[in-house]
């Protein structure tokens, strides 16, 4: 039982995540007031301003650089996890989104021809962000890190 006292004690892990259900809140409050109606999918959903992937691995950077030290391996660690999870959501992430939504028009057209075709389900589109998302996600996650 010692190792959920250490998991409840670790203020690393609770910071970043933290960070990723403040960004969480900030999209679903953005949805409302620019959309206004509230969408309960954005609480939990991948893409939109800010991004919460970027949000929760820069809080951990900075607050294990802060506790284990900025040359330590594990800042190296979290540094690069970091990159490529920015790099992702605005690459590969966002890539598959611009295509589902290309993908949901043509299956639109040909089931309004004679053509059908049997998919049964939308393919999700919001999945990866817009640059300033994830610049936006970057600094709550700095934000948070330093309280």
């Amino acid at each position: 039982m010692n190792w959920f006292f250490e998991l409840l004690d670790n203020k690393i892990l609770w910071m970043s995540v933290l960070s990723w259900f403040t960004a969480q809140v900030i999209k679903t409050f953005l949805v409302l007031v620019r959309q206004k109606r509230f969408d309960a999918r954005r609480l939990i959903g991948a893409g939109g301003m800010p991004s919460s992937h970027t949000a929760i691995v820069v809080t951990l950077m900075l607050n294990v650089g802060r506790e284990c030290g900025f040359n330590s391996p594990y800042f190296a660690i979290c540094t690069t996890l970091a990159l490529i999870v920015m790099y992702d959501a605005t690459g590969v992430r966002r890539a598959a989104g611009e295509q589902a939504k290309v993908i949901n028009k043509i299956v639109v057209l040909m089931n309004n021809k004679e053509e059908r075709i049997d998919y049964g389900k939308t393919l999700k589109e919001l999945l990866g962000h817009k640059p300033i998302e994830v610049i936006c996600g970057a600094i709550l996650g700095i934000l948070i890190g330093l309280i």
